[in-house]
């Protein structure tokens, strides 16, 4: 049956006034963190947010827990394109560059107020190198701050000579040579293994990374140190980025500014409940000795002289623009 043909003409106008289809862009997003880590779950956040805001035009998936790229194929892989978005703990990537370091130096931040501080001004170094890659820095978000895990109380350095130390960054690595202990590098996920079969016999991080690999499986004792409260960066292709929309641009840039304010209220309250769920599974938690931060405080000296040294002259002042404000 043929339709007549005052229906045929009003059918094709009616097409002609209707919007054209907008084609969906399809990013992936590669981090190394477990699905319950509160990086991970700020990142859904602002995904949700960044997808609403889109009316359907980006979508954006999500591949947690190293799934799809390991912590130290995360950054390349959003330089080549492989994918779009990416978080990666800086610290990790301080072979390319020491400013990706500075979070890192034992003892020079340790509350959230000085992490702030020292993010906020190393930020125009972050993005100047980003930019030279091909990279745009959406938001940083710190971790809580570092502790030492071992089968046993730790009063001083001493006792951690010759230990095999786990290690996930540069800095660690040096901070294990300074001691006298075997710097081991293993990444997060392989944490309980390596305890397990005696790979490693003590680390530093944070008791968000021990709730997230069940530290209370692998270590007897955490003791909290406020040793360093390293970041975690959220970037993106330039290219993916400048290739959207302009009002879309604009709400990934607001949405990943809300996401660096969550990001550090999340941080602070991780603080609080993974120390705690630590200590309700049979750790023991506990202050350190002033021995052990004496011993701290003479390493991190060492080590803020030979960073400063490497960095060059953005380092130096980063480090005097961060003293200065404290």
């Amino acid at each position: 049956m043929t339709l007549p043909r005052r229906a045929l003409l009003g059918a094709a106008g009616a097409a002609a006034l209707a919007p054209p289809a907008r084609a969906q862009t399809r990013w992936q997003m590669a981090t190394p963190y477990a699905d319950g880590n509160f990086h991970t779950r700020n990142i859904r956040t602002f995904v949700q947010e960044v997808e609403q805001a889109s009316g359907g035009r980006l979508a954006v998936q999500i591949h947690s827990n190293g799934a799809l790229l390991r912590m130290p194929e995360i950054k390349r892989g959003v330089q080549t394109g492989q994918v779009q978005l990416g978080e990666i703990l800086l610290t990790a990537y301080a072979n390319e560059d020491p400013l990706f370091d500075a979070d890192a130096l034992p003892q020079l931040v340790t509350n959230f107020q000085q992490a702030k501080r020292l993010s906020d001004l190393q930020k125009p170094f972050i993005e100047a190198r980003f930019a030279r890659q091909g990279l745009s820095l959406l938001y940083m978000v710190p971790w809580p701050p570092a502790g030492l895990y071992a089968q046993q109380a730790v009063t001083s350095l001493e006792q951690l000579r010759g230990q095999r130390f786990r290690t996930f960054s540069p800095m660690t690595n040096r901070f294990a040579q300074l001691i006298g202990a075997q710097p081991t590098l293993v990444q997060a996920a392989e944490l309980a293994q390596a305890f397990a079969t005696g790979v490693v016999q003590a680390q530093i991080t944070s008791a968000a990374t021990g709730v997230d690999t069940q530290a209370w499986d692998y270590a007897r004792v955490f003791t909290p140190l406020g040793f360093s409260m390293t970041k975690n960066a959220v970037l993106v292709s330039r290219r993916a980025l400048e290739g959207l929309p302009a009002d879309l641009q604009q709400a990934i840039r607001a949405a990943a500014a809300r996401a660096e304010t969550r990001g550090y209220e999340l941080a602070e309250q991780a603080t609080r409940e993974t120390e705690a769920t630590l200590a309700q599974r049979g750790m023991q938690v506990g202050p350190p000795s002033q021995q052990l931060l004496d011993d701290l405080t003479r390493v991190g000296r060492a080590m803020a002289d030979e960073w400063a040294q490497r960095a060059g002259e953005d380092g130096r002042r980063l480090l005097e623009q961060y003293r200065a404000a404290g």
